[in-house]
């Protein structure tokens, strides 16, 4: 599908709604802080106007009214008093939150109450969720997010990105309620933004990827207007003094010497006068400071814009009243700092199982909702290693799935447990709750993403019964009683546990700041994992299978020829070893942030054909480990994922 079809929303071409097949109403995602499902349908073919209280909702109400429009449903905008009980009302209530709106929709009306046009694009985005064949089911819905921001962030420094593709992201992101897109535009490799007093710095000679490819101070203006369009706030930020090698190949300069930081400040000067943002980032992250003062200067300088600035933590001494927005999950919110959640939200490091369950799980800032400190989360892409394609930026990271489950949490608070995928056991709340939201989601999936990359399937029932450990004295070769082929008519399975999901996490890479599935992993140790699954028929199925999902922030190694991984992990269907894919480039060490991902992860490669027999088929999974000694570029991931996809 061409990029230019995604351009009008991805919800204002559907003529269907999500439905969730067990309750038999409207999935909505995020859920609304409360919903009152009654009986009756309100007919959109009989609401012919749209009235409004006041004129500064003119502009939401045209965007209803094009929404509307793009379902045959014509209607007219009037600020008359109505003298009519058929229509749309829209009033102002002054009482209500800025993003906060009530939604009732009863006999042959909608009614809806805001106190601002932003509480009014959210009620216009839910409604559009409600919207089936033209009708709404009567309900009426109290609704205001938890955290004042919930933002997204892709690496265009690493990575650059058209203005459509970038254009569809924010789509998705208005459609459910995200408010911020963070924008880091400038890292080692290139700077991408125009600078009319120092072209050099998006000379293609300065830039070691995407070489000559920057954006123009009217395609940022443009930008950050359509953000506005969709009440999203453009966040661009301009990283220093590190990540800034790109800087000192165009000036000649380290910004932390006298001149580098002069020329630091007249860019930043120049770039306020051209964009003038409302928030500003300015990094400081991942750098040895010489120069002590140097954010402390930055800041001070920039107060005279009075803009709202951000920066990293960890990393550099921010001044006061900069916002934290912490990346690395050691790090906790204190009661002094305004701070903004990234812990444990890198798009790069999830496959997409992990990813949905270990960001619904998530507890915003070690709070069940947001205050003046405790200001909201933002989920980042960073895409390190060179694409290919710009799609793959969002293909081979789990973009979309992730970003519907960090709406969700972002809008309703809450959370069960920072740092984990587990998605909990039959019975209790947690998985309970999972259940209903992935529900939800795959309702989503098959409504609305139909022509965009969405790798989830449903994994809430899939359960798995690990059996171990077994003590390997360090070589994964090793068999044990599993493997046999009499062992599972014969077992009493006294060394085993149950778990839930399509991907296993034996023990995290950053273990034991993010849990897995065993309580307290032990290296030298082999565990299987068994389940049992029943077909109809003979046939064959396909499956995701992988033992180690890449993270796409680092040069890791590809696996080895004819091996899943460096482990010596299988897995058996029925007895029969399925074989590992033929990868494109096998056993690539080192790898290069150069070199491109193929078909390393499971979710963009072609899935693995199994042969399933009628009746009930036998899963078996051997996952063994040497030794949890792990770099950077070889992570210790004790994982597997096997889920069956239709």
């Amino acid at each position: 599908m061409e990029m230019k079809k995604f351009l009008v929303g991805i919800f204002l071409i559907q003529s269907l709604t999500a439905f969730s097949q067990q309750e038999k109403h409207p999935s909505l995602i995020p859920s609304p802080t409360s919903v009152q499902w009654n009986k009756g349908m309100v007919d959109l073919n009989n609401c012919k106007t749209i009235f409004i209280s006041d004129t500064v909702f003119h502009a939401e109400a045209n965007l209803l009214q094009h929404m509307l429009a793009e379902k045959s449903i014509t209607t007219k905008i009037t600020a008359k008093h109505p003298t009519i009980t058929s229509g749309i009302f829209i009033r102002r209530n002054t009482s209500l939150q800025e993003e906060a709106y009530e939604l009732r929709a009863v006999s042959n009306r909608i009614e809806i109450l805001v106190s601002t046009s932003h509480g009014l694009f959210n009620a216009i985005q839910t409604l559009q969720q409600l919207i089936h064949n033209n009708k709404v089911v009567s309900c009426f819905i109290q609704d205001q997010p938890a955290f004042a921001l919930r933002g997204y962030m892709f690496d265009v420094g690493r990575n650059y990105q058209s203005m459509a593709l970038l254009k569809q992201q924010i789509d998705v992101m208005a459609a459910y309620k995200l408010n911020a897109f963070h924008m880091h535009l400038t890292e080692h490799l290139a700077w991408r933004i125009e600078s009319k007093i120092h072209p050099e710095l998006t000379h293609a000679s300065s830039m070691k990827r995407d070489a000559g490819k920057y954006y123009t101070f009217a395609e940022l203006r443009f930008l950050k207007k359509y953000c506005e369009s969709k009440h999203i706030l453009f966040i661009p930020e301009i990283d220093m003094p590190g990540h800034s090698d790109a800087f000192k190949r165009a000036i000649g300069f380290d910004m932390q010497s006298p001149e580098g930081k002069k020329i630091v400040i007249d860019i930043l000067d120049e770039f306020f006068r051209e964009i003038n943002p409302e928030y500003f980032h300015i990094g400081g992250d991942e750098v040895s400071y010489r120069d002590q003062n140097f954010l402390t200067d930055i800041c001070k300088h920039l107060a005279v814009y009075g803009k709202k600035l951000i920066g990293w933590d960890p990393g550099g001494k921010l001044p006061d009243g900069v916002m934290h927005q912490m990346w690395n999950g050691n790090k906790k919110p204190l009661l002094n700092e305004i701070s903004i959640d990234s812990r444990h939200l890198y798009l790069n490091h999830l496959d997409p199982l992990e990813g949905v369950s270990a960001v619904f799980n998530h507890i915003v800032l070690d709070t069940t909702a947001g205050n003046d400190q405790k200001f909201g989360a933002i989920l980042c892409n960073w895409p390190d290693r060179k694409l290919a394609t710009e799609m793959d930026g969002v293909k081979m990271n789990p973009v979309y799935p992730v970003m519907l489950a960090f709406a969700e949490r972002t809008w309703r608070g809450g959370g069960f447990k920072n740092f984990t995928s587990d998605i909990g056991t039959k019975g209790d709340k947690k998985y309970q709750a999972f259940v209903e939201f992935e529900n939800r989601l795959l309702d989503h999936q098959k409504t609305y993403f139909s022509q965009l990359p969405f790798p989830y399937v449903k994994q809430s029932n899939v359960d798995w019964t690990l059996i171990g450990p077994y003590q390997n004295q360090g070589n994964t070769n090793a068999s044990f009683e599993p493997e046999q082929p009499v062992f599972f008519d014969t077992a009493n399975l006294k060394r085993y546990q149950q778990v839930f999901g399509g991907t296993i996490w034996l023990k995290h890479f950053w273990y034991p700041m993010i849990g897995g599935h065993l309580k307290q992993p032990e290296d030298s140790i082999t565990w299987y994992g068994y389940r049992s699954v029943y077909s109809e028929t003979d046939c064959i199925k396909h499956a995701w299978i992988g033992f180690f999902n890449i993270s796409r922030s680092n040069p890791t190694p590809t696996p080895p020829k004819d091996a899943w991984d460096y482990r010596n992990s299988q897995v058996w269907v029925n007895g029969q070893m399925i074989q590992p894919p033929h990868w494109t480039f096998p056993g690539r060490i080192p790898a290069s942030d150069e070199e491109p991902l193929v078909d390393e992860g499971y979710e963009y490669r072609e899935p693995t054909e199994i042969h399933l027999k009628k009746g009930w088929n036998r899963i078996l999974v051997k996952a063994p480990i040497k030794d949890f000694s792990s770099s950077w570029q070889m992570q210790s991931k004790w994982m597997f994922t096997f889920v069956l996809i239709d």
